[in-house]
């Protein structure tokens, strides 16, 4: 990225949080931050039923406790300081992908200092044969919890297709109904072209989702979040989820996409040869976006891409700092910036 544009970002987050806790009369507006993130194989270092065998001690990768709890102190300080400067909670909520089983997101947020914020987990193993799954954290000092459900994703002309789950989490943000639908679509392994059709099944699960949501209340709230391995322009994201850049266009089953417009800035979360790409996204009803009622509303996108997350040196400098390159250990973060979208409550 280059200098100007990082000055045009931090300017730009100035006004966004001069903007939202500003008075408009007698309206206050309160903001509260929602996030996703692809932890990038998060395994702990234990012989499991998955095919973990990548990750285990005496592997290539000599991956060892020290290495696991390095990660996790890495990833727990990016969490942490994600939209503190805009609430000084930071987020409420997380979504998360590549993440083994249930107890590296317990390690994970009993590590400093993440452990006293009291995050819960929502979390179901996934039938993946890499045996990453999703999860959702939040902090239930503003999220109750009133529902969970898995959706697997199934292709009927490949039995033997396995794949994460669709995570659906349920609950009261503030006393506001808010879903969160949490994703990990197949990948573009064997190429982009030839793996979309299993892209746009992910896509119609996530529609059939949104629409029995929708058809409960046409009002519904629903954030759909998660690393889509597609741009926010290919068909699977435009076409099959039905999205739009446009908050104008944004009505009844339209979804609007608000990183749509980083995408067309040049603005990713991960590279691949001198390309980058956005393919971890948080895409929501239009409830959340043309609200006509007291409740949240969204307000504003973005990639969290501080400069301790990104290579400072090489080819490939500027890119996400890895936790590895092949079975080469680079001790970073991960290979995606994670990303969050603010919204925000006018209170009287």
């Amino acid at each position: 990225m280059t200098h100007c544009r990082r000055l045009l970002l931090l300017f730009s987050t100035a006004l966004l949080i001069q903007a939202v806790h500003a008075q408009q009369g007698d309206t206050r507006y309160v903001p509260r931050c929602i996030g996703f993130w692809n932890l990038e194989n998060l395994y702990d270092t234990l012989d499991g039923p998955n095919d973990d065998a990548e990750y285990l001690p005496g592997a290539a990768k000599q991956w060892n406790t020290e290495r696991y709890e390095r990660k996790l102190q890495h990833e727990a300080r990016v969490i942490s300081e994600m939209g503190v400067d805009v609430f000084p909670d930071g987020l409420v909520g997380m979504g998360m992908c590549e993440v083994e089983n249930l107890a590296v997101v317990e390690d994970l947020i009993h590590t400093p200092p993440l452990d006293k914020r009291g995050y819960r987990i929502v979390h179901h193993d996934s039938p993946d044969r890499r045996g990453v799954d999703v999860a959702f954290i939040y902090n239930p000092k503003y999220f109750t919890l009133l529902h969970e459900a898995v959706y697997p994703l199934r292709d009927p002309n490949d039995s033997l297709f396995r794949t994460r789950d669709q995570l659906v989490v349920t609950g009261l943000l503030d006393g506001d109904t808010i879903s969160v639908v949490v994703n990990h679509w197949p990948s573009r392994f064997g190429g982009e072209k030839r793996s979309l059709p299993k892209r746009a099944l992910a896509a119609k699960l996530g529609r059939h989702i949104i629409d029995s949501l929708q058809a409960i209340n046409p009002n519904a709230r629903v954030l759909y979040m998660g690393d889509l391995n597609d741009d926010p322009v290919d068909p699977s994201v435009r076409k099959f989820l039905n999205t739009t850049g446009d908050k104008a266009l944004a009505t009844g089953s339209k979804l609007f996409n608000p990183m749509y417009d980083l995408y067309q800035k040049g603005i990713g979360t991960l590279a691949w040869r001198d390309s980058w790409n956005l393919f971890d996204q948080i895409i929501m009803t239009p409830s959340l976006v043309n609200a006509t009622d007291d409740g949240y509303r969204f307000y504003g996108a973005r990639v969290y891409n501080q400069p301790y997350l990104r290579q400072d040196e090489g080819n490939y400098t500027g890119y996400p700092l890895r936790t590895y390159v092949g079975d080469t250990y680079q001790g970073g973060y991960s290979d995606h910036f994670p990303v969050y979208v603010i919204l925000v409550k006018p209170v009287k």
